[in-house]
């Protein structure tokens, strides 16, 4: 096997959540790690209703929401549909008659 392969290991690596400032120690390779969200602050183990997001997902799935009920209150997608279902689809006869 080779010698000194293995990355050291820290029994007192510290973690520190970047939300509510909650530090805990815990055993990893790193000397310390920063995360989003710790036990203290997660939405799942306090109960509390709120999103996590860091990146702006929630909002812009949001914003996609409103705008397609915008668009399916304007009564256009219905007028789509209409417009597609009047056009008359011909047949493979009326197909060969005209050329």
């Amino acid at each position: 096997m080779k010698g000194k392969i293995h990355p050291s290991y820290f029994n007192e690596a510290v973690v520190t959540c970047a939300s509510c400032g909650n530090t805990f120690t815990t055993g990893s390779t790193k000397q310390s790690i920063t995360v989003e969200v710790c036990y203290k602050c997660h939405p799942f183990y306090t109960g509390e209703h709120r999103f996590v997001d860091s990146k702006g997902r929630v909002d812009a799935f949001q914003k996609k929401q409103q705008a397609a009920l915008k668009y399916q209150s304007s009564g256009t997608a219905k007028k789509k549909k209409e417009e597609k279902s009047e056009k008359k689809v011909k047949s493979l006869r009326e197909l060969l008659e005209e050329s």
